[in-house]
C-alpha cells in the first residue's frame, strides 16, 4: 500500500477470524484503511461488529490471520514480541475504558511510568504542562482510590500523551463515566489532541461523541460499511 506523508497509519486487508466451522466468527474481514496525521478518528459500530479486535490489532496487542499495519511508515508485523512491545511504548498511546492505572502509584507516578518501563528521562516540565491541560495540577500526589471516574480517565489521557506517541488509541474511553463528565473528557481529549499535535482514533458505541471527530468510520461483521 502506498502512504503519503500526511498519513500516520495504514491498513491493508487485515484479517482476524476466530472459531471454525459453524463457530467461525470474522472478527476483522479484509479491512483496509487509512488516517491522516493530526486527526481525530472514531471508529463506530454495534457490539460484536469488530471494531475493538480492530483497534487492538492497529495497536499491536493481537497478530491478525492476515494483513498489515503501518504506523509511520513501519510495517509493525513485520516486527518480533520484543522489538513490537518497544515499538509500542515509543509510539502509541493507549487509553482504555476501566483506566489501567497502577493503585500503588499516584497520579504523577502512573503518568510518568510509561516512560519509566522505556527508560527514558522524565521531563518534569513537561509533566506539568500535561497536568495543568487536564486539571490535575493539585491531584499530582493523590492516589488513584480517591480520584473520581473522570479524574481516572484524565490521569489515563495524560499518560498516553506525555510520551508523545505517534498515535493514540482509545477504546470506549467514556464508557464508564456519567453523561456530563462523559462530555467534559471528550472535550479535554479533543483540545489535548490538537494542543499537542496528536492523532486521535477512539472505538466508541456513542453517536453523539462520535460526532466530534473529525471523521468517523463505521464498521459492521469486521468490514467499513461507511466512511
Amino acid at each position: 500500500m502506498k502512504m503519503d506523508s500526511s498519513k500516520i497509519l495504514a491498513v491493508e486487508d487485515l484479517v482476524k477470524y476466530y472459531g471454525a466451522g459453524e463457530n467461525l466468527v470474522r472478527a476483522v474481514d479484509h479491512t483496509s484503511l487509512q488516517i491522516e496525521r493530526g486527526a481525530f478518528t472514531a471508529i463506530v459500530g454495534r457490539s460484536g461488529s469488530g471494531k475493538s479486535t480492530l483497534l487492538h490489532l492497529i495497536g499491536g496487542l493481537d497478530r491478525p490471520d492476515e494483513g498489515k499495519v503501518w504506523i509511520e511508515g513501519k510495517d509493525i508485523f513485520s516486527l518480533k514480541d520484543d522489538r513490537l512491545a518497544e515499538f509500542r511504548r515509543k509510539k502509541i498511546g493507549f487509553i482504555f475504558q476501566d483506566y489501567n492505572l497502577i493503585p500503588s502509584l499516584n497520579v504523577w507516578e502512573n503518568i510518568v511510568l510509561p516512560l519509566g518501563l522505556d527508560n527514558r528521562r522524565v521531563k518534569r516540565e513537561d509533566v506539568r504542562e500535561v497536568l495543568e491541560k487536564i486539571g490535575l495540577a493539585d491531584k499530582a500526589e493523590t492516589m488513584p482510590n480517591a480520584l473520581s471516574g473522570g479524574q481516572k480517565q484524565r490521569t489515563a489521557i495524560a499518560r498516553a500523551l506525555v510520551t508523545h506517541p505517534a498515535i493514540i488509541l482509545a477504546d470506549e474511553p467514556t464508557g464508564n463515566l456519567d453523561s456530563q463528565t462523559e462530555l467534559e473528557v471528550m472535550s479535554l481529549m479533543k483540545n489535548c489532541v490538537e494542543d499537542f499535535g496528536q492523532t486521535l482514533v477512539m472505538i466508541t458505541h456513542d453517536e453523539t461523541i462520535a460526532q466530534m471527530a473529525d471523521r468517523v468510520i463505521e464498521i459492521a461483521d469486521g468490514k467499513v460499511v461507511s466512511d
